[in-house]
């Protein structure tokens, strides 16, 4: 009796190979592809949401999208904000996707167009309260420890964005971040505006990474 029993259980719960096959069929000629030209469609933004969703980072929480006092610009590219991080009393911000002309690391000195570069950033967002922006794709800090994020100005405009666009800075190329060819083309139309530094500068008033990775950059107005 209880073998009998056993047996309509198997029977029950268990799937025809006929059945099986189907399924197989079904999935390889039909969910597959469909979810494949979704990702290629939809491509980051659903990564995003999903990696978004499922894992936050306490950095995450306590800044996205929140909005503090900018109370120090250090130099084009990094700022202090008003809310103490771990033995720090400010938060210290490197701008994500960007780099400005250095105006306090001793080994370059004060680079070309980096008073400019600091003074812009200064004249947008010193003592103004602005929106941090992170971004899933990227890193949220980096190997100082400084937080990187977009900032978004009072106005609704994004200080990366327009850091590159009126050429007081290059596009940093060495990390992938969500707007990525975004910036890469703002800086390109800076170059060919001349704008901002890109009007008088030459090879060698450029960092030496983007040098190396763009050896083509300015090298005709040199000639």
């Amino acid at each position: 009796m209880r073998n009998g029993v056993m047996g309509k259980r198997r029977k029950r719960y268990a799937i025809s190979r006929t059945r099986k096959n189907t399924l197989l069929v079904l999935f390889f000629l039909f969910i597959l592809p469909a979810w494949m030209m979704l990702d290629r469609w939809a491509g980051v933004s659903v990564r995003q949401t999903v990696k978004s969703s499922l894992y936050q980072s306490e950095d995450w929480k306590k800044y996205h999208e929140q909005q503090f006092l900018v109370t120090a610009v250090i130099d084009g590219d990094t700022i202090d904000l008003k809310i103490p991080d771990k033995e720090y009393p400010t938060t210290r911000v490197r701008l994500l996707g960007i780099d400005t002309p250095e105006t306090k690391n001793p080994q370059t000195g004060v680079m070309y167009f980096g008073p400019e570069a600091s003074e812009f950033t200064r004249r947008l967002c010193k003592n103004k309260t602005v929106i941090v922006l992170l971004d899933s794709k990227a890193d949220q800090r980096d190997k100082y420890g400084r937080l990187l994020a977009y900032i978004r100005l009072p106005d609704g405009t994004i200080l990366n964005q327009r850091i590159l666009a009126e050429g007081y800075g290059y596009a940093y190329l060495p990390y992938e971040h969500t707007h990525f060819d975004t910036y890469f083309e703002l800086q390109n139309q800076a170059i060919q505006s001349g704008t901002g530094l890109w009007k008088n500068a030459t090879r060698k008033d450029l960092p030496q990474w983007l040098s190396k990775r763009r050896p083509d950059l300015l090298r005709q107005k040199n000639n």
